[in-house]
């Protein structure tokens, strides 16, 4: 089924679950989500992975047909799981984890019901926790996707076109970003995220609140997908926010950059320059054993020395974030905001994107993914962040 090197990957992955399974006191994990199919098999198919605190895991596969390896298992529903392990003489668990955060009510019930005597806890922190740290392959899968994406934003001059609506625009970089690539789909964490390609924002449009918990937000072009671009025709005075997926290769990397039209309020360019005063300061103070919490009150200090606390993460409605992890979800732990109790650990990484709406102009700051290193943050989407005209 897998190549010897990402066998030794897949098996390193599997150690780092059962590492936190085992603080958890979680004796074993029925994985059924996307994401964590896509972390322990390197593939997304519908079925389900078990995997207790010791040995390898099992892949009970109902579609597609045809993948092989002498722990995949073929199945027609999940109650097979149960008598596949007792053939294995598999102990039953004492505790069972399930992704109940990710679960319909429904499945959550169906898969308790293949270990009726086990007691079933919620394995959704387990998982994200595992994948908070990135193995050294996952790093260099996410620096492939920084180079790919910033190859993308270096044709955005050339993109646009005087007269231009936001949702044109948007078009023409989506084309460029799969051309380069991306395979056309952000995947995000929690039922309740939603979003296409990523957002095209422009002037008042970035200050229209969105019911989705992203920094700025965009009316969008239907109420049935309310964020982003709503289609309006960019123009002079204002500014246009590219903040586009980067997903190339399964994970995925996030980099937002800001052009104006014309010249711009200069409260707008004062608050674009405290956005990269901010990254400085986060790429130094980045280093493992940082508190998550310090870097959001230290962002939140600089904010307001520079009076623009009015504007900052928003300003019609405010996200209680600057940031976030990163990787085969858009949104993975940690979460910078001030109640935190997260650290940085070596090789996580996180996306950093302290963003300010200015009314009548639109939305200006930087984001950048950065790697956690024993020297600070090393920026894997480098690309550059003054704020050019279009």
């Amino acid at each position: 089924m897998y190549s010897s090197e990402l066998k030794v990957e897949l098996m390193l992955r599997a150690s780092k679950i059962q590492e936190k399974m085992k603080a958890n006191g979680v004796d074993a994990c029925l994985i059924a989500g996307n994401a964590n199919l896509y972390y322990i098999s390197d593939r997304v198919f519908r079925g389900y992975v078990y995997i207790e605190q010791q040995g390898e895991p099992i892949y009970f596969v109902i579609r597609p047909v045809g993948l092989k390896g002498t722990n995949v298992v073929y199945i027609r529903k999940p109650e097979q799981i149960a008598e596949e392990l007792a053939n294995r003489n598999i102990a039953t668990p004492q505790k069972i984890g399930l992704e109940l955060d990710w679960l319909t009510f429904n499945d959550a019930k169906r898969l308790s019901s293949v270990f009726p005597n086990s007691e079933v806890v919620n394995s959704t922190m387990v998982l994200k926790g595992a994948r908070m740290v990135k193995t050294d392959l996952e790093v260099a899968k996410m620096r492939e996707d920084g180079v790919h994406q910033t190859k993308a934003y270096s044709k955005v001059p050339e993109l646009y076109k005087e007269g231009m609506t936001d949702l044109e625009f948007q078009i023409e970089l989506e084309r460029i970003l799969r051309l380069e690539g991306s395979i056309g789909f952000a995947r995000v964490s929690g039922h309740l995220m939603e979003i296409n390609l990523g957002s095209v924002l422009n002037g008042e449009n970035a200050d229209s609140p969105t019911p989705f918990d992203f920094a700025v937000g965009g009316t969008g072009v239907n109420k049935s997908l309310p964020v982003g671009a709503n289609g309006e025709v960019m123009r002079k005075g204002t500014t246009v926010m590219v903040d586009m997926n980067g997903n190339f290769n399964g994970h995925q990397t996030d980099i937002t950059r800001v052009w104006r039209f014309g010249k711009v309020d200069e409260m707008a360019e004062k608050a674009h320059e405290v956005s990269r005063q901010i990254l400085r300061e986060m790429e130094k103070m980045g280093v493992p054993g940082c508190k998550v919490a310090d870097m959001y009150n230290r962002a939140i200090e600089i904010v307001e020395q520079h009076g623009l606390a009015d504007y900052f993460m928003g300003h019609t409605q405010k996200a209680a974030f600057i940031g976030h992890g990163v990787g085969i979800e858009l949104n993975e732990m940690p979460v910078l905001t001030p109640r935190s109790k997260d650290v940085l650990e070596k090789n996580m990484t996180i996306a950093i994107e302290p963003k300010f709406v200015v009314p009548g102009v639109g939305a200006v700051g930087v984001e950048n993914t950065y790697l956690v290193t024993n020297n600070g943050l090393e920026n894997l989407t480098p690309f550059p962040e003054e704020m050019a005209e279009l």
